[in-house]
């Protein structure tokens, strides 16, 4: 059965930013109001009814700084970014990821993209990321220590 998504409301927003600060090892752990914020500059923001999975993404345009964007955005002069995807433990393992993934590549498309970005923690890693990165057609292009952070990424792009 092919998965639906949509556009979060208001309502979501706690429940997604639990969801996302529950995996804040592997995303950043944001305030309710950065999260906010990062909900309101997205390019494209997509959920499960559920509220088991989202992706949030940018283009070259969203006005937004964060060094893993920025790194992007001196490199590229068009792209979409996918800045976090999560998928809650109890629904993995249904290709939500993947599929999330598509939806942002479908819409980017839609839009003339040629690029999409992504990164991956180096340290700590993230091998099932990684694997899903690799499987979907995205090679390594850069790495970069995360500035007060304490961890490291690597950096991904695939042609759309």
């Amino acid at each position: 059965m092919p998965h639906t998504f949509r556009a979060p409301a208001e309502a979501d927003e706690a429940s997604l930013l639990q969801l996302n600060n529950d995996h804040a090892l592997e995303l950043s752990e944001q305030t309710a109001d950065e999260f906010r914020e990062l909900l309101k500059v997205a390019w494209r923001v997509r959920v499960t009814d559920d509220l088991t999975a989202m992706v949030i993404a940018f283009d070259q345009d969203t006005v937004r700084s964060s060094q893993n964007f920025d790194w992007f955005k001196e490199r590229y002069p068009r792209f979409a970014y996918v800045d976090r995807v999560v998928v809650a433990p109890a629904a993995r393992g249904q290709g939500l990821a993947r599929a999330l993934y598509e939806d942002v590549i479908a819409a980017a498309r839609a839009e003339g993209q040629t690029m999409l970005c992504a990164e991956v923690n180096l340290d700590p890693p993230n091998p099932a990321s990684d694997a899903l990165h690799t499987s979907m057609g995205f090679t390594p292009v850069g790495s970069a220590e995360l500035i007060g952070k304490g961890k490291s990424v690597r950096y991904y792009t695939r042609p759309l």
